[in-house]
């Protein structure tokens, strides 16, 4: 097992990616931490899991007082941060004439003011060697209609992760990026039957990911498999990215 041993906070841990990332990484060994916003949904994920291994968080880290929620909880454990994924995400599909500030704000302080915070707040726990992963998203480099603040927020992320592994690096400690495309989340597969079959044709492998095959991407970066792979953008988007039909 390629974690053992290993603690890792998934920070939306709750469903789709986050949760079968969590699933895989306790599988491969680690005690993992995931957080969600509400207690309700955090009660839902660990009873799926079922496994002793799976910690709780309740903090909402788009906000400095639930980073601070997570803080306190990784100080009580007194354990250090082998793997620190930032995975939680909002997704606002709006033109840039309907976009309101409140749509702006929130995808913002999601999607990158809280996990700029949260990577600052936790850098004294990471231990020697850790390992810092990020969910970007192909929409970073893309110009797909009406996802200009999604899209912006994520390549935001692609240029702090960047930075990040450079100022990093002295205390050996490896930040990367993966970048999914299309995937079957429980929130995709709730569009129409329409929508799915256009996210499916717009990949070369015409089909949308799978979030296992996503968590298995971090597993890898997690690993001491990836020991020489830092600053880089590792996209699992099934060719999405330089398919010429989509």
């Amino acid at each position: 097992m390629r974690l053992t041993g290993k603690n890792a906070i998934i920070c939306g841990g709750t469903t789709g990616i986050g949760f079968a990332t969590a699933q895989t990484f306790i599988q491969e060994g680690a005690t993992v931490w995931i957080t969600g916003r509400k207690e309700e949904n955090l009660r839902a994920a660990a009873v799926k899991i079922n496994n002793p291994q799976l910690r709780t968080v309740v903090a909402d880290t788009s906000t400095l007082a639930g980073i601070a929620a997570l803080e306190q909880a990784v100080h009580d454990s007194g354990a250090p941060i082998d793997v620190l994924l930032l995975n939680a995400a909002i997704v606002g599909i709006q033109s840039i004439e309907q976009t309101t500030e409140a749509e702006f704000d929130a995808q913002f302080n999601t999607n990158v003011k809280g996990h700029y915070f949260t990577l600052q707040k936790l850098l004294p726990y990471l231990g020697e060697g850790a390992s810092v992963l990020f969910t970007s998203s192909g929409s970073a480099t893309a110009a797909t209609l009406n996802t200009s603040v999604y899209a912006a927020t994520k390549a935001a992320l692609n240029k702090i992760a960047q930075v990040a592994a450079n100022e990093l690096a002295g205390r050996k400690i490896r930040v990367n990026v993966v970048s999914p495309g299309p995937v079957a989340t429980e929130l995709v597969l709730a569009a129409p039957a329409e929508v799915l079959q256009h996210f499916a044709s717009s990949t070369a492998l015409q089909r949308l990911g799978q979030p296992e095959e996503l968590a298995k991407a971090f597993v890898f970066l997690a690993s001491e498999e990836a020991s020489f792979v830092t600053g880089t953008e590792l996209l699992v988007d099934g060719g999405w990215a330089n398919y010429a039909y989509k």
